[in-house]
C-alpha cells in the first residue's frame, strides 16, 4: 500500500492508537479511521478490536468509522498476512487468530509453523539453561548449610541433643545433595538434546530460506 497520510501530526495518532484501544474525545474526533484500520490490520487486530474502539468513542458522542475502518483494516490484512509476517509471529511466539483470507491463509499458516516450532525449540533450550542455573544455586546454598552444620559439630559448644539433630540435618543435606546432582545430570542431558534438536531444525529452516 502507498498510501500517504494528510501530515505529520496524524502520523503520530495513529502511532499512538495502534497499542491502546482507549481513545480520547480529541483522538475520536480527529481520527483517519482508515489509517486507523490499516493499523490495526497490519498488526493482525480482529474485528473485535473495532468494538473497543467504537466503545470508547461512543463514551465521548463521537460515532467510529466502520465503513473507513474495515477498508483500512482489509487493507492492513493484506500486508499481515504475508509467509514473512507470518513467520515472524510464530518465531517470536505470537498467536495468530485466524483473521487471514482464506487465499493469503495457507501461506501464512505454514510460515507461522515454521517459526512457532523455531520458537518452542528454542524455548526448550532456554528453559533448560533456566531449570540448571537455580538447580545449581540450590545446590550450592545446600553445599553452604553442609559446611556450616560440620564447622557446628566440631565446636565445643554443641550438646548432645543439638548434635543429634545437627547430625540429622546433615543427612537431609547430603540426601538433597545426591538427588540435585541428579537432576542437573538430567537437565544437562535433555539440553544437549534440545540443542541437538534446534541446531537441526535452525539448518532446515535456512534450506527453506527463512
Amino acid at each position: 500500500m502507498n498510501r500517504k497520510w494528510v501530515n505529520a501530526g496524524m502520523v503520530l495518532v495513529i502511532a499512538a492508537l495502534s497499542g491502546c484501544a482507549s481513545m480520547s474525545s480529541e483522538e475520536c474526533a480527529n481520527s483517519d479511521w482508515v489509517a486507523v484500520g490499516y493499523e490495526d490490520g497490519s498488526r493482525g487486530a480482529t474485528s473485535d478490536k473495532f468494538g473497543t474502539r467504537r466503545k470508547a468513542c461512543a463514551k465521548h458522542g463521537i460515532t467510529a468509522d466502520f465503513q473507513a475502518y474495515q477498508q483500512g483494516r482489509s487493507e492492513g490484512l493484506v500486508e499481515f498476512c504475508q509467509p514473512s509476517r507470518g513467520y515472524n509471529l510464530g518465531v517470536n511466539g505470537g498467536t495468530y487468530h485466524g483473521v487471514c483470507d482464506v487465499a493469503m491463509e495457507e501461506g501464512f499458516l505454514d510460515a507461522y509453523r515454521v517459526g512457532y516450532e523455531l520458537h518452542s525449540l528454542r524455548s526448550n533450550v532456554s528453559n533448560a539453561n533456566s531449570k540448571i542455573y537455580y538447580k545449581e544455586a540450590e545446590l550450592e546454598r545446600i553445599e553452604d548449610k553442609i559446611r556450616a552444620t560440620e564447622a557446628d559439630l566440631i565446636s565445643d559448644e554443641v550438646t548432645t541433643q543439638d548434635r543429634i539433630l545437627l547430625l540429622a540435618d546433615l543427612k537431609d543435606y547430603s540426601e538433597r545433595t545426591g538427588e540435585l546432582e541428579a537432576e542437573i545430570e538430567r537437565l544437562i542431558a535433555d539440553r544437549a538434546r534440545y540443542e541437538y534438536e534446534l541446531r537441526d531444525y535452525e539448518s532446515t529452516v535456512a534450506a527453506y530460506g527463512y
